[in-house]
């Protein structure tokens, strides 16, 4: 079960996954493969469907080569 609390910053880090990664002029099937996570998977996490794990988000900062701290970077324009 995710809270509703949860459910907003998970809302937050997709778009901004999403948003990074059209920054790249990727698709989702790009990043999927250059970071080895299912599509499936990146459209549920740019969703905030689910809750990737910190392996997942390694593997999504490598797949778009930038840092795991980038990819939490909207949280210091959010009231998070």
């Amino acid at each position: 079960m995710i809270y509703t609390k949860d459910k907003e910053y998970l809302l937050l880090f997709g778009k901004h996954l999403k948003k990074m990664r059209e920054g790249k002029g990727m698709s989702q099937e790009e990043l999927a493969n250059s970071a080895e996570v299912s599509l499936p998977q990146i459209t549920r996490i740019e969703r905030g469907a689910i809750n990737p794990t910190i392996c997942t988000i390694k593997s999504l900062a490598k797949g778009l080569e930038v840092s795991t701290a980038l990819l939490f970077a909207f949280e210091t324009s959010q009231n998070i």
